[in-house]
């Protein structure tokens, strides 16, 4: 097997990396590195200590949005992820980034970290933290999100793209931190959302992730 992916389960980066990868029914496998404090040999692949990282044979390279932007054109793609127009490639590279960039400051780096990682490590959660980025940092995000969606069933319409797939892994970390989207204010999100984590290409690495967050949670409460 020549795909190997770095990084850890519980990421919502790694988690795009995988998902992409068993949509496009491309094997590989995932070597555990930490985000915190990785290996030293790690920062050969990801110079930034940032996961995930690739390793595609002798090829190598770091960031999710670069990593399945290279499977997408070195190897076999029967879903067309990315649209099959410029439009639409650029719409996609639009929200993949606004998912990366503005949703995951609050939804991973706020609510999941308090809530899970905090916690795990022996370290209280700042629920003021979450209650920001609950009540006023994500509310504009989910508004504009559910405009461009509008009464579609996806992003970009009837298709399935990485633009929901990116959306929904920071909407995974929000909820493994405890928290859903509102189905009354944003219903067409809260539909995308049942729709994507239904998804068979999903169901084994959100079981993986149940399991290890059931060990994180039963460490927790039986610590000293």
């Amino acid at each position: 097997m020549s795909l190997c992916v770095f990084g850890a389960a519980l990421s919502p980066f790694v988690r795009k990396v995988r998902w992409y990868l068993t949509e496009q029914g491309l094997d590989y496998q995932l070597e555990m590195v930490l985000p915190f404090n990785p290996p030293q040999w790690y920062y050969q692949l990801s110079p930034l200590g940032r996961i995930p990282a690739l390793r595609d044979g002798d090829f190598e390279l770091a960031d999710s949005s670069v990593i399945c932007q290279y499977l997408a054109e070195a190897h076999a793609h029967p879903q067309a992820l990315y649209g099959s127009d410029a439009r639409q490639r650029a719409r996609v590279l639009w929200l993949e980034k606004y998912a990366d960039y503005e949703l995951a400051p609050h939804a991973t780096f706020a609510i999941f970290r308090q809530r899970v990682l905090q916690p795990s490590m022996g370290q209280p959660c700042d629920e003021q933290i979450v209650r920001k980025a609950l009540e006023e940092r994500l509310p504009a995000h989910f508004d504009y999100l559910e405009k461009q969606l509008g009464n579609q069933a996806y992003l970009l319409g009837d298709a399935f793209s990485l633009a929901d797939l990116a959306l929904c892994c920071q909407l995974i970390n929000m909820r493994h931190g405890g928290e859903i989207l509102d189905s009354q204010r944003w219903p067409g999100l809260a539909g995308l959302f049942a729709r994507c984590v239904a998804r068979p290409a999903l169901q084994d690495i959100l079981a993986s992730e149940e399991k290890l967050l059931a060990k994180l949670h039963k460490a927790r409460h039986t610590q000293p």
